[in-house]
């Protein structure tokens, strides 16, 4: 079985800061780690390996840095490591970085299944997945909380806000996991040894058959203007009385004020 996931470097949440003059994040200094959800489709897609042969190649779009993700992927225990990177690919939306790697996967040729993080958490557009699949006009399986297959046919259970789905179609396929379906294994110290010896091509613009004009800031019907912090709510008041009985009655008179009750 072929299965090919793309993972993206992203900042670290807890670390990320805004620049006030210019309202753009500030990526100097902040550390970057693996899509968490990507990591949970690197895992699912290791099971899958284990359960019916095959190998696993992760891909991704992003600056040279993006290596030390891939790395961690290998070390975890995929076979192959591609980035594509080039300055043609920058300030690409959704649209034009879904473009970007589908024609990486095109040139990879065969592939069976294509896993994907439900969405990138620097993002959260859980868009780029999808429009992968369109582009190679595949299946797309998204949210994603456990995954079979048997004998060709792909068989998963998909969550929503109600409880979940169950929905079967034919390889290839693009999943899209979220975190309940697995826990990431970690790298051991054989694979990541491995990991860093192991040479990771880099595909630029050139290397793959992708039209210029649709791709990086060019291909990108949409743009970010602006970026900023929320104003800080307003804290809650902490209510104090000498006994718990007390405390209930001004809570809920506080709650039949504002009617909320």
């Amino acid at each position: 079985m072929e299965i090919i996931v793309c993972v993206k470097q992203v900042p670290d949440t807890t670390e990320v800061k805004i620049d006030p003059a210019t309202n753009t994040l500030i990526r100097q200094g902040v550390p970057s780690i693996v899509n968490p959800f990507d990591r949970n489709a690197v895992e699912e897609a290791l099971k899958l390996k284990d359960k019916h042969g095959g190998r696993v190649t992760v891909i991704s779009m992003g600056p040279p840095q993006a290596k030390e993700a891939l790395k961690e992927c290998l070390a975890m225990g995929a076979d192959e490591a591609i980035l594509m990177s080039d300055r043609a690919f920058g300030g690409a939306d959704t649209l034009a970085t879904s473009r970007t790697l589908a024609a990486g996967i095109k040139k990879l040729g065969r592939y069976d299944v294509i896993l994907c993080g439900k969405q990138a958490i620097d993002g959260d557009t859980a868009q780029v997945g999808p429009e992968i699949a369109e582009h190679l006009d595949i299946a797309q399986l998204t949210y994603v909380s456990k995954l079979e297959i048997t004998d060709g046919i792909v068989r998963v259970e998909r969550e929503h806000e109600e409880g979940y789905e169950v929905i079967e179609t034919n390889l290839p396929v693009l999943v899209s996991v979220v975190k309940s379906i697995n826990e990431p294994r970690y790298p051991s110290i054989k694979g990541t040894m491995k990991a860093n010896r192991k040479e990771i091509p880099v595909w630029a613009a050139a290397d793959v058959e992708v039209d210029l004009e649709k791709i990086g800031l060019k291909g990108s019907p949409t743009q970010v203007r602006r970026i900023f912090t929320p104003k800080q709510r307003v804290q809650g008041e902490i209510i104090q009385e000498d006994t718990p009985r007390a405390a209930v009655d001004r809570l809920l008179t506080k709650l039949n004020q504002a009617k909320i009750i």
